[in-house]
């Protein structure tokens, strides 16, 4: 098949988090089976030229066995959206040439535009909504505007949706989505990448954590949603006298950093929480070797890309059940409770204090990390695409 993957965000943009991984797997991964990739994406920094390739007429472009990577001009920019006019001039030329496009988020021009171009043209197209389809975080006035005007048409004119978890999956279809439309892919985790970890304790002698003091990780975004702060409340109140705190990512909201050393200034705890920043590449992987357990208490994760890297790492996780990996990551490789102080700072203390617990789930993630590889993810797409085919 000749595929057309389109994207807002993409490798080497990592700061955007996670589908600038998972596109670039997915896209990896078909290209592996023998088809042949295009990903559409933006250029959405300077600094960055070196990574895009060699310059088209588009912008940037590189080209990596069977994945072609076309990296839009940005004439204009407002957080996570983009104005790139050379969408128009590259879907006329190159749209003919593909059997399915697949449009990845929602709340960008790229993904309507190509879709619309797409349905003129009669390609058929998917759309993975990333767990956009409910309006989170901010801006709910501009995004019900969006669906207004752009949204419903991409997603009545798709063949499919794709769901990353159940929970995502019963989502869309509350929404009006027609259950036989949506397809279940799970987010896929490049197992190779985590099989061959840094040595232990790199990352603890780096920040000067004892190498016999508990470390609990917290690896993503800092904006509020992902409960950076609620963890360090349920930390102080689990671990009053041991333990270390990791504060892993890259700051999504202006000051919130701030904010959370506050918060572990209150509970008494800000000797023993560590706030790296943004980690990628070795770093990362030395923070999830050095790691005892791995906590993301989220309002709301339509998979959780972190937790599934946790547990490819082989370190129990402990998420909410507002995270869509919950339902297969439950008494094998990690526990789930509600978002409450109380129940995650038990569940932690549990976790820390209970060796067998946590050697049992441990022992756990590598058959659900297997369920999670990029080879399974492709199948499933290989049959999602063969769908919408004439």
């Amino acid at each position: 098949m000749r595929i057309l993957k389109i994207t807002q965000s993409y490798f080497p943009f990592l700061d955007r988090g996670g589908p600038a991984v998972k596109v670039r797997a997915l896209a990896r991964g078909l290209g592996g089976h023998g088809h042949r990739v295009t990903v559409l994406t933006a250029n959405l920094g300077e600094g960055q030229q070196a990574a895009l390739g060699e310059r088209s007429r588009w912008g940037w472009r590189s080209e990596e066995g069977n994945v072609e990577t076309v990296y839009l001009r940005t004439e204009f920019r407002f957080r996570a959206l983009t104005i790139n006019p050379a969408l128009v001039s590259f879907c006329r030329e190159r749209l003919g040439q593909f059997d399915v496009a697949h449009v990845y988020g929602l709340y960008d021009a790229i993904g309507p535009g190509a879709a619309w171009l797409s349905r003129r043209r009669g390609i058929p197209y998917v759309v993975e909504p990333m767990g956009m389809y409910r309006p989170i975080d901010r801006a709910f006035f501009l995004k019900g505007v969006w669906h207004g005007i752009l949204g419903r048409r991409m997603i009545a004119g798709a063949c499919g949706m794709i769901a990353t978890s159940e929970l995502e999956r019963q989502e869309l279809v509350a929404g009006g989505i027609p259950a036989g439309k949506v397809h279940l892919r799970f987010n896929p985790v490049e197992l190779a990448e985590f099989q061959l970890l840094p040595p232990r304790n790199t990352f603890r002698d780096r920040w000067r954590i004892p190498r016999d003091e508990p470390l609990v990780l917290f690896l993503s975004r800092l904006i509020p949603r992902k409960g950076a702060d609620l963890l360090i409340e349920a930390f102080a109140e689990a671990l009053p006298a041991k333990g270390l705190l990791a504060i892993v990512g890259p700051e999504g909201a202006r000051g919130y950093q701030e904010h959370l050393r506050a918060v572990a200034e209150a509970c008494g705890v800000s000797g023993r929480v560590r706030f790296t920043g943004a980690l990628y590449g070795e770093e990362k992987k030395a923070a999830l070797a050095d790691a005892d357990v791995f906590a993301l208490p989220s309002s709301y994760e339509n998979f959780a890309n972190a937790a599934a890297e946790a547990v490819a790492s082989g370190v129990p996780a402990l998420v909410t059940d507002h995270c869509g990996i919950h339902s297969l990551l439950e008494g094998r490789a990690g526990l789930v409770v509600k978002r409450e102080k109380g129940e995650i700072a038990r569940a932690l203390g549990t976790l820390i204090e209970n060796d067998e617990l946590r050697e049992r789930l441990r022992a756990g993630c590598r058959g659900l990390a297997e369920e999670l590889s990029v080879e399974r993810s492709v199948e499933s797409l290989e049959a999602i695409y063969g769908e919408c085919l004439p």
